[in-house]
């Protein structure tokens, strides 16, 4: 068990565990002073549908993958590894889509929730379901977020799951904190903080991702004859080479390797490896410039039509 494996996974269920906290701490308050409190029930379900959905999602990505690491067929590992890719891009995609839109979107976010339970609460007997409906949506949305990064990053082992219950518990008390005992969290800062880590922990993934792609190819190539052609880069004169990645821009592997400390916390936090490709290099290097610029510029941007409804900035809201 590593103690560096859990960190990721702990920093993005946290984010996504409080936005999701948020959600349910705000219909908890509407159900409240709309008198409806009966339907609080409804809310736990949702909470307890959504992991749970989650994790059976999990279950199915890691027993797929565990099958493939396990299997005689001759192109099972490199399926594994296109797979492993795959997971990656997506996970990269959904984490670098919601970062964006929920930094756009936090301000309207209470405004937009209320909305939403007050058009559940005016349907009568079909209340419960949509108030269940609400809160099961956005724990599934943050929850399959965690589980495709997790299924991308960490095949095996206990530490990414103890981070990512370390992360659920963390948010569930800053939701705590917020709703029933009425503490004062910026969680606007908190958000900021979280959301800048979280976009260096998944530009790391842009290389992870790229890696297993490399390692596909190289795979592929040397268990048929007729594949060989696919490493369209490869340096015999090398020690170390890719199969598709390019040459080597970075080897820090003989001073600060990520497998020890402390490259392996650097790892873990701010995507670190101590090797280094040249289309790697770019990946990382595109991806901070244009999902970091964007993620900025909501950061900075100010809503252009104001609304009675939207919280003020003291409002726990991210």
């Amino acid at each position: 068990m590593t103690f560096s494996e859990a960190i990721p996974t702990f920093v993005i269920t946290l984010r996504e565990g409080v936005e999701a906290a948020l959600v349910v701490g705000i219909v908890l308050a509407c159900l409240k002073k709309a008198d409806q409190s009966n339907l609080n029930s409804w809310v736990y379900a949702g909470v307890g549908s959504g992991i749970t959905a989650s994790a059976f999602v999990g279950v199915l990505f890691n027993g797929l993958l565990a099958a493939l690491s396990t299997s005689n067929q001759p192109y099972a590992p490199a399926i594994k590894q296109l797979l492993e890719g795959v997971l990656g891009i997506v996970a990269i995609a959904m984490l670098s889509w919601m970062l964006i839109w929920m930094t756009q979107q936090a301000r309207f976010l209470k405004a937009e929730v209320e909305g939403a339970v007050t058009a559940a609460l005016t349907e009568n007997t079909q209340a419960g379901w949509g108030v269940f409906g609400l809160i099961f949506i956005a724990v599934l949305r943050e929850g399959f977020e965690t589980v495709l990064f997790v299924s991308a990053q960490f095949q095996q082992g206990l530490s990414p799951a103890l981070g990512a219950l370390g992360g659920l518990t963390g948010a569930a008390i800053i939701g705590a904190l917020l709703f029933k005992w009425g503490v004062k969290i910026d969680i606007r800062l908190f958000f900021k903080f979280m959301g800048i880590l979280l976009l260096l922990i998944v530009a790391g993934l842009v290389v992870s991702a790229l890696k297993h792609f490399d390692a596909s190819a190289a795979i592929l190539s040397q268990t048929d004859s007729k594949y060989a052609a696919i490493c369209v880069f490869y340096d015999r004169t090398a020690l170390l080479h890719s199969c598709i990645l390019g040459p080597m821009v970075w080897n820090a592997a003989g001073v600060l390797p990520d497998r020890q400390f402390p490259g392996v916390i650097l790892k873990a936090l701010f995507g670190y490896r101590d090797q280094i490709y040249l289309l790697q290099a770019v990946g990382y290097t595109i991806f901070l410039a244009a999902i970091g610029g964007l993620y900025f510029q909501k950061l900075d941007s100010k809503p252009t039509v104001p609304s009675k409804n939207t919280p003020s900035p003291q409002e726990p809201t991210s």
